[in-house]
């Protein structure tokens, strides 16, 4: 009786970790649909493609002004993610003596960009809708493919206890990154937000991968769940959900507003357009942090 009654207080602390594959799978649809909902909504229609449009062209204007030596930086942020990437991952493997993770984390990273290269080279085109612009698909953007996978793949192989501030920090690069190819006319807007979703779709489906197979290296250890997981997510959802507020509000006043002086002649597609980018880059990093340290397990 009395071990019984022991099993029994020990069986909530020791839920399984990944033990809804469901909600994986869901949320992957989720960013899948996203990146399918970016393409449809600015490449295929032709309101789309002027306000996307727009931005890139305000970003030729705002440009020059960026090009100085500590914004320069920004140039090499997709190149440099991949060394840190395995630099921390390989630092993670030998610390922990396994080398499953590692595989997952950089098959998620590999299959996100091996979808970027398809998606935009052979199965997405750029009808033309009247707007002047190039004739070639550019979307996702590979660049910023390659910064967010590679943070991707670091926010895998954390722990629980590490991986809100992985996704904080690494959400933060990847938006660097993204808005870096905006600044320098490489992608505009929308292909950086297609870019963010498709890293998700890979890293969600990856992460089930891994939390299915690695149990004991995703559960919380003994007070595991401290402010600090809550302050780097919260941080997240406020920039997010401000960065995305100030886009719509920007866009809605380009489009429709009229009777502010001190903004005509301003960029104002150009701000929408940054702040989009800003505002699902860190939306998604506070979701991904949310979904993994809930579904992570407790010793």
């Amino acid at each position: 009786m009395d071990t019984r009654n022991l099993l029994s207080k020990r069986t909530p602390a020791r839920r399984r970790a990944g033990h809804n594959p469901a909600l994986f799978l869901f949320a992957a649809l989720l960013a899948a649909a996203g990146a399918a909902l970016t393409y449809f909504g600015f490449v295929r229609t032709t309101t789309g493609q002027l306000a996307d449009e727009s931005a890139w062209r305000e970003a030729e204007v705002v440009a020059p002004a960026t090009h100085v030596p500590a914004l320069e930086i920004l140039d090499n942020l997709p190149l440099l993610s991949v060394f840190i990437a395995l630099a921390v991952i390989v630092a993670v493997t030998i610390a922990r003596k396994r080398l499953s993770p590692a595989i997952i984390a950089v098959a998620a990273m590999a299959a996100a960009n091996l979808a970027t290269q398809l998606l935009k080279n052979l199965l997405l085109d750029r009808p033309d809708r009247g707007v002047i612009t190039l004739d070639f698909n550019s979307l996702p953007s590979g660049h910023t493919t390659l910064a967010a996978s590679a943070m991707a793949a670091i926010f895998l192989v954390a722990s629980p206890r590490w991986r809100p501030a992985a996704a904080a920090l690494g959400g933060t690069y990847a938006v660097l990154a993204g808005a870096a190819t905006f600044f320098n006319l490489w992608h505009r807007p929308a292909d950086v937000v297609a870019a963010f979703f498709v890293v998700s779709t890979c890293t969600l489906i990856g992460g089930l991968v891994m939390l299915r197979t690695n149990p004991d290296w995703n559960s919380w250890p003994a007070g595991g769940r401290s402010a600090g997981t809550r302050f780097w997510t919260g941080a997240c959802i406020i920039a997010g959900a401000l960065a995305l507020t100030i886009a719509a509000a920007v866009y809605a006043y380009a489009r429709w507003g009229t009777g502010i002086a001190a903004l005509d002649g301003s960029p104002l597609y150009f701000w929408s357009g940054l702040a989009l980018i800003v505002g699902v880059g860190y939306s998604l990093a506070a979701l991904g942090s949310l979904l993994f340290s809930q579904q992570a397990g407790d010793r």
